[in-house]
């Protein structure tokens, strides 16, 4: 069996990339990137193509393999690093140490990839909006495999080795899994022809592609992966803002003017950032135009469980708004008080004026 392991790495590193003024990312042209199309869709139906660089081949290797890198930037704020290593193996147990891969140097790809990503960054700061600090990340990794050692019907070959590909799936011996445990891993599948299949789990995927082309169900997946590293990133960002929220409901001395005034000041700004970057995530994918692959998006949205992250966010801001709703009340209150307080000040020391000047 021939094909290859593609770690797909997703990394937020701003609120906004402004991709229409790239010129050069790492001393190389972007090209937008585009996948081959040739199943039947509708002609005016519209693709997204976030900006595309292939970098010089790299000395790396994984487990004696050459490595290709391909990085993609979303003007959504997301740079993305993909790692293609190819291989040749006589079973499916022969890629089990491709899980959590090492370059031959013996450094996690992960780190190498984190690095990369500073150095794409870099690149970019200028045409960054909000640039924040590429984060720890986390490897969605695919096995693609374009030759079945003989095999012409992808859909009989899973059957057949049904155990083999949950065990690889879930980095598990097959023998050791449970039958209900290898219907879960295999209940999420995509087929158009009997000659390619996608096997989409929560860590790992398995695509087999006869005519060797993966990229187009590769792409799906890697929006997938982003949507997923979006709303976790705002989910921390929610989460850092309510307990601050809470912090100050919790002292009670909020002053009329400055740190409260801030305070409400960044929330309004993060809720209209959290509002547009859901939207923009949400319609990246524009159903991409071919059904198949619009089936193998949302085959993807359910395993990463892409709608109860949004739904996560969305009731966060709703506490925020509510929790934001208080501190604006009790800030103005605070104001009427002194303004009460103000008046009454004035009202006594004219009348003091007053009784003085009769008197007098």
């Amino acid at each position: 069996m021939k094909g290859e392991v593609v770690y797909l790495y997703a990394f937020d590193v701003a609120n906004e990339i402004i991709t229409s003024r790239v010129q050069e990312i790492l001393s190389e042209k972007p090209f937008p990137f585009e996948i081959k199309m040739d199943r039947t869709l509708p002609k005016d139906m519209p693709l997204y193509k976030p900006l595309a660089i292939e970098p010089h081949p790299l000395e790396m290797r994984v487990r004696g393999a050459p490595m290709r890198l391909l990085i993609r930037i979303y003007n959504v704020g997301v740079v993305t690093v993909m790692a293609r290593v190819s291989f040749e193996i006589q079973s499916l147990a022969d890629l089990m140490p491709f899980h959590n891969p090492k370059l031959d140097t013996g450094e996690p790809l992960d780190s190498f990839a984190l690095k990369f990503c500073g150095q794409v960054s870099g690149s970019l700061k200028d045409l960054m909006v909000g640039q924040q600090e590429c984060p720890t990340p986390e490897a969605y990794t695919v096995f693609c495999l374009t030759d079945l050692a003989g095999a012409s019907d992808v859909n009989v070959w899973l059957a057949a080795h049904r155990r083999d590909v949950a065990g690889l799936l879930a980095e598990t011996a097959p023998e050791d899994l449970s039958e209900a445990q290898v219907g879960e891993v295999l209940r999420i599948q995509r087929s158009f022809e009997n000659t390619d299949l996608a096997v989409i789990d929560w860590d790992a995927a398995l695509i087999a592609d006869l005519t060797g082309y993966v990229d187009d169900v590769l792409y799906a997946l890697e929006l997938a992966n982003l949507q997923l590293e979006e709303f976790r990133v705002m989910d921390r960002r929610l989460d850092l803002y309510l307990d601050r929220a809470y912090d100050d409901l919790e002292r009670r001395h909020l002053p009329m003017f400055g740190a409260a005034n801030k305070m409400l000041r960044q929330l309004r700004r993060f809720r209209v950032d959290v509002a547009k970057l859901a939207d923009e995530v949400t319609h990246i994918t524009k159903f991409f135009g071919d059904w198949h692959l619009a089936r193998v998006y949302l085959g993807a949205r359910d395993r990463f469980y892409l709608d109860q992250w949004r739904a996560s966010v969305e009731q966060r801001l709703a506490q925020l708004d509510k929790l934001y709703s208080v501190v604006h009340t009790e800030v103005n209150e605070l104001r009427m008080l002194w303004l009460e307080i103000i008046i009454v000040i004035f009202f006594a020391v004219d009348l003091a004026i007053l009784v003085w000047v009769r008197r007098h």
